[in-house]
């Protein structure tokens, strides 16, 4: 993960606009609160399947990035494979950017 996508996480959390974690990323894209849900390269294929499927289904952009560690690191938090941008547009914008190139 390069420095600008993990400083991007990092803001994101401590702004509150980052979840994690399977249940807290569900309940967000059932809320309609998701902006885009990430998923890390090292998530099990089942977990991959679930969230791509619930994503397509509430219209939300998911994309494959990182590895657990690697994105848990950047937000502080301990062996995540599921994220979601709530609340802000303009961070799951830059960050879907920054991540597809």
């Amino acid at each position: 993960m390069d420095r600008q996508t993990a400083s991007m996480f990092s803001l994101c959390k401590r702004a509150g606009c980052m979840l994690s974690g399977e249940q807290a990323v569900e309940l967000a894209l059932k809320d309609g609160k998701a902006l885009l849900v990430v998923i890390a390269q090292d998530a099990s294929e089942n977990t991959k399947k679930k969230f791509f499927n619930k994503s397509e289904h509430y219209n939300v952009n998911v994309v494959v990035y990182g590895s657990k560690e690697e994105l848990s690191q950047a937000i502080g938090e301990y062996n995540r494979s599921v994220f979601a941008v709530v609340k802000n547009k303009s961070f799951a914008d830059n960050i879907y950017r920054f991540i597809t190139g």
